[in-house]
């Protein structure tokens, strides 16, 4: 997978961290960030054909463990892995031929919770995640701390961007759903039927935060 850098997003974090001992550290935090997509960007013709885009806001609360790989009394600045388990929300919308502002779940695009299709089922927007990856710490200072952080998340749904099965039936998604559901549904540039490839069931979504982080010590220094 290509990241896509028109398609990258602000994102902000905010974490309480204990040090259980010099190389291993608890931290419970909240990210905040956003995510999006678009064919237009892909270098696949078929992808770009497929025409499909989405945004949606991340709002994701962990609990972590990280793990020094240098011992932080005798280096200033080493790396760190880190993982842990996450809980996130998120309401995926993108922009119909009106330029207006859509959520994608109502309309159940891929036929979620129609008796024409009993495997589909509706996608819950509360997920958990497990979170890990790499960081670099550098301690400038007894109280303060500047790092960086690469951070990946494995997540059980599909339906980030709402897009995971082959298209259905218009004419079923229509009688249940309505023109929005079949607009937002089916906006290839080519024809496509009911069965052909929308996205790619085999593989759940992932997402991924990285930036700066400066950490300070909340604990008070010891008079001499």
């Amino acid at each position: 997978y290509h990241i896509k850098f028109k398609t990258v997003r602000p994102a902000a974090g905010f974490n309480i961290k204990y040090n259980l001992d010099n190389s291993v550290v608890l931290r419970a935090g909240m990210l905040w960030g956003n995510l999006a997509g678009d064919d237009q960007y892909n270098k696949r013709s078929d992808l770009r054909a497929r025409n499909l885009s989405f945004k949606t806001q991340i709002v994701e609360l962990n609990l972590i463990m990280e793990y020094n790989l240098l011992e932080p009394d005798i280096f200033y600045a080493y790396p760190y892995i880190f993982g842990g388990i996450g809980m996130f929300t998120f309401n995926s919308y993108a922009y119909d031929n009106n330029h207006v502002k859509t959520y994608l779940r109502p309309l159940n695009t891929e036929g979620q919770g129609l008796p024409e299709y009993p495997d589909r089922k509706p996608y819950s927007r509360t997920q958990i995640c497990f979170p890990f990856g790499i960081g670099w710490k550098w301690q400038f200072s007894t109280r303060f701390e500047f790092g960086y952080e690469l951070g990946y998340r494995l997540t059980f749904t599909d339906y980030l961007d709402d897009v995971s099965k082959p298209y259905v039936d218009p004419q079923v998604l229509l009688a249940a759903r309505g023109s929005k559901s079949v607009e937002m549904a089916f906006r290839s540039k080519v024809p496509v039927v009911e069965g052909d490839i929308r996205g790619n069931q085999n593989v759940n979504d992932w997402y991924f935060f990285h930036g700066f982080k400066l950490v300070m010590d909340l604990e008070k220094q010891r008079v001499k």
